[in-house]
């Protein structure tokens, strides 16, 4: 420490000049002990703004572009030296390197996602910074799929020896084969007696998603007839056609019989039952399009065997099965349409059951009374028949010495069982008699 050059102390005439004294070391001593620190501007940090970049899904040949947004939110300036991308199909454009950042400068470009293949894809944007070690990565992911495709199913309709005046109806699917959504606009039939019927438009098919609709064919005069339905869309083939096909007979005076009534007859409540049923057709063949049924008891009845629309020619009946499952005990009865191109169609038949309650079963046993004179009681014993034997037996009742019978009221369906009775006197129990058996018919 340096040796400030004061006045000795004993030099000083006032109390001023010791305060000017005390003042100007105080100075000195406060200009060697401090000084003034500097600090240094924070360093510059690159912030990309988004941190990830989804192009969601994006068709397969085409190229989605977005903005990436790079900042410095430091306090000094930086150099973005180097930008690597990987994964399939991502790029960028418009950021030229090297790139100098001032404090909150910001530099906009864009980074793009080209589709190629169906099927998701994923990778990064990585930045580098002069003087950093660590890289800036932007995730990017994206999804290529195929552009939507509309397939028809059947790919035509035909419909054949329809009857002038009367309709015939099929239905026809329109599926999204492709992977993104479609948007069907419209759906119209052309052709002399072809419409449709069954769909709203605007419809919109996701991949896989499919929508039906009716297509009729009404002809008002013999012979062959052709059209198709378009379906209108922004899928890939915006314009799908089915093609249609139609042959018309002219009005006869065919007629259609069914067996009537048809009787199921008596089946345990629970239970089902059965009958065959026949069509017939008169003055020429006939097609037969549907049945319904309806009356008192619809439900409790069903018609099988028939594959509609079925041809029922005047020499060759169709025959068809009639179910009765009973859902009450009683008389049930309902009427079955056969609907057709016959002159009488609707066709109707009466089918008709009766529900009965399930039968109880019991067993009646009988035994030769015992000769020995003290006999005061006879013991009943039962056991289950099991494949080849009956099992362990356990009492199920007594009599007195005067009754030699007894009723088993409480039975199983279908279960056979082994009966054995014994002779009770003063001394004991005498040994089982004879074996019988007894089968109890299944419900």
């Amino acid at each position: 420490m340096r040796t400030v050059g004061y006045p000795p102390m004993n030099r000083i005439k006032s109390r001023w000049d010791a305060m000017l004294v005390v003042v100007g070391l105080a100075g000195l001593l406060g200009c060697q002990g401090f000084s003034k620190s500097s600090q240094s501007p924070a360093p510059g940090q690159l912030t990309p703004a988004p941190t990830s970049i989804s192009f969601g899904n994006v068709l397969v040949g085409n190229t989605s572009p977005q903005t990436e947004t790079l900042k410095n939110t430091g306090g000094a300036d930086l150099t973005v030296t180097a930008a690597t991308v990987t994964g399939t199909g991502f790029s960028y454009a418009g950021l030229s390197l090297p790139l100098i950042l001032a404090p909150n400068q910001a530099w906009t470009f864009s980074v793009s996602f080209a589709s190629t293949t169906a099927g998701a894809s994923s990778g990064n944007l990585s930045l580098t910074v002069s003087g950093s070690t660590t890289l800036v990565h932007i995730a990017l992911s994206g999804t290529g799929v195929t552009p939507a495709t509309l397939t028809a199913n059947p790919t035509s309709l035909t419909f054949t020896n329809v009857q002038v005046g009367q309709s015939s109806t099929q239905t026809e699917s329109v599926t999204n084969t492709g992977g993104s959504n479609a948007q069907i606009s419209q759906v119209a039939a052309s052709g002399t007696g072809f419409s449709v019927s069954g769909i709203t438009t605007p419809v919109t098919l996701t991949p896989g998603q499919s929508t039906s609709f009716s297509v009729t064919f009404t002809p008002q005069s013999a012979g062959n007839f052709s059209g198709s339905v378009s379906v209108t869309s922004d899928a890939s083939n915006p314009n799908l056609n089915v093609p249609l096909t139609g042959s018309a007979v002219a009005a006869t005076q065919s007629t259609l019989g069914v067996s009537n009534p048809i009787s199921v007859g008596s089946v345990v409540d629970g239970l089902s039952g059965t009958q065959t049923g026949s069509l017939t057709a008169t003055g020429g063949n006939v097609l037969v399009s549907s049945v319904s049924l309806g009356g008192t008891n619809p439900t409790e009845f069903s018609i099988s065997g028939l594959s509609f629309p079925v041809t029922v020619t005047t020499s060759q009946p169709v025959s068809f099965t009639v179910t009765f499952t009973p859902g009450a005990t009683g008389a049930a009865s309902a009427t079955a349409s056969f609907a057709s191109n016959a002159s009488n169609s609707p066709t109707v038949a009466t089918v008709t059951g009766t529900g009965t309650p399930a039968p109880v079963h019991t067993v009646q046993l009988s035994w030769v009374a015992s000769a020995t004179a003290d006999v005061t009681s006879y013991n009943v014993y039962r056991a289950v028949f099991a494949t080849n034997s009956c099992g362990s037996y356990s009492t199920i009742g007594s009599t007195s010495n005067t009754i030699t019978t007894y009723t088993d009221n409480v039975v199983t369906d279908g279960t056979t069982y082994c009966y054995a009775a014994t002779a009770v006197d003063p001394n004991g129990e005498s040994a089982y008699s004879n074996i019988v058996q007894a089968p109890i018919p299944p419900p």
